[in-house]
């Protein structure tokens, strides 16, 4: 089995947790675009939900599904948000935002009551780190930034190459909020829940890519079927 259809198993596997009336956070990248486009289906079949798209891809993609959508200065909280993961570790923690919409999603999934990841299963790891941590920031001053970036880093006893994202143009890739990003190779991060605090308080820096405690449930898909992982 290719792994779109297994990304699809999974979506579909997600949206057995939806129910009439639900406000659903909409994930952005390959994976949680199979679930736009299932809940689509489901919606031009007489469901009702409202929908809050954590990127301008998807906010198009909903809308031309049929979704009817809303924002969180409409709405106070979210039943559930669906997303997926660049990595998982046991913990449930992850590292989000290769798509470069990581600042929406973790507004929107902060913003839940639940947040169910959806994946492949090459996307679990025993470490998160081995996909580049992606750290979103202002232009403005960025040297100062990657230097208060790179102690917060030897605080947390990891250390990486930085790097500016390039678009597919060759310039700097620009996200929906108008920021930058850098992406970090550190390999393994031995204590996430640390270096995102430490990123934290950085001022430079708008948002990061770890998202520590945000996800209730995995749901990853490989050729062995469905495995669904539970938050303990």
């Amino acid at each position: 089995m290719d792994m779109d259809a297994l990304k699809r198993q999974a979506a579909a596997r997600a949206l057995e947790h939806v129910r009439d009336g639900m406000k659903l956070g909409l994930g952005t990248g390959s994976t949680a675009k199979h679930f736009v486009d299932l809940l689509g289906e489901k919606v031009r079949a007489g469901m009702k939900v409202t929908g809050v798209p954590t990127s301008e891809a998807t906010r198009a993609q909903a809308e031309q599904c049929g979704i009817p959508l809303t924002t969180l200065d409409e709405i106070d909280r979210l039943d559930l948000t669906v997303d997926g993961a660049d990595e998982v570790d046991p913990a449930l923690d992850l590292i989000k935002g290769g798509g470069g919409a990581l600042l929406r999603e973790k507004i929107v999934a902060s913003a839940s009551d639940r947040m169910i990841v959806i994946a492949d299963e090459s996307k679990w790891v025993d470490a998160l780190g081995r996909f580049p941590l992606p750290v979103e920031v202002v232009p403005f001053g960025l040297g100062a930034t990657r230097r208060a970036m790179e102690q917060a880093f030897a605080q947390a006893s990891v250390s990486g190459q930085m790097e500016v994202r390039k678009g597919r143009d060759g310039h700097v890739f620009v996200t929906d909020g108008g920021h930058w990003i850098v992406d970090v190779r550190l390999g393994q991060i031995a204590d996430p829940p640390r270096l995102a605090r430490l990123l934290n308080v950085i001022p430079g820096v708008v948002e990061h890519g770890l998202f520590v405690g945000l996800a209730s449930t995995v749901i990853l898909a490989g050729a062995q079927g469905i495995r669904t992982i539970e938050r303990r």
